[in-house]
């Protein structure tokens, strides 16, 4: 009887640790699957398992090394450089996840705009989005990634490239702008599809209107 006991409590704590291994071999099989640097949450993996016990593989396979924990909640196999190593993951990418799980729009403004059509160099500490989804704050190392939630018509944009322009030259000011700047605004505007830039056009202030207008006119006297 003790004997059968015992080999039943076996038997039940190797289940479970078999159970236990299948979650983290199908977790890693899964993100192994998927190109280095791509981002994981949590809720990616529920079919595997409850949410506790996909938590807890996650956990596992980071301690081990296998995966890396980015920020809170969201874990990737890295991009390897072969000469600097590890690849960091950019606030910009962690901020497009969490978009699209949460199936939200988002919006860079301030000096990330300005960084991303090459009219700064600064490298912010902080960057902003607005967002129709909940306002939030994430640490990212010494960094920070803050959602503000915003009006609808501030996330109407549809245009990549004319979305940044707007929060650029919001970022600038009225009457701030130099001749370069518009000049370097409006050569990356020409690379906008015509449809996106004349929709977004619309949504701006007057004042960026005016300046956005002459992005139109190489390509309406094509």
């Amino acid at each position: 009887m003790i004997f059968c006991n015992k080999y039943i409590l076996y038997l039940r704590q190797n289940t479970k640790h078999n159970q236990l291994q299948s979650i983290d071999d199908k977790i890693i099989a899964k993100i192994k699957k998927a190109r280095r640097g791509s981002l994981f949450f949590g809720e990616d993996f529920l079919r595997f398992g409850n949410s506790k016990a996909v938590a807890k593989a996650l956990e596992r396979l980071a301690q081990k090394g296998e995966i890396s924990r980015v920020v809170r909640g969201i874990y990737a196999r890295l991009e390897i450089d072969p000469i600097l190593g590890p690849v960091t993951v950019s606030t910009e990418a962690i901020a497009e996840a969490i978009s699209r799980r949460d199936r939200t729009r988002i919006v860079p403004t301030g000096v990330m705009a300005l960084n991303a059509l090459g009219l700064s160099s600064q490298v912010p500490i902080n960057v902003v989005y607005l967002t129709d989804g909940s306002a939030r704050k994430i640490v990212y190392g010494n960094r920070k990634i803050i959602f503000k939630k915003a009006s609808a018509k501030s996330l109407a944009a549809i245009g990549k490239i004319s979305r940044l322009a707007i929060q650029a030259l919001k970022e600038i000011g009225k009457d701030n702008a130099t001749e370069k700047e518009i000049e370097i605004i409006l050569k990356q505007l020409e690379k906008e599809d015509p449809y996106r830039l004349k929709h977004d056009i619309r949504l701006a202030p007057e004042w960026i209107r005016v300046i956005m207008r002459k992005a139109l006119k190489p390509v309406e006297n094509d």
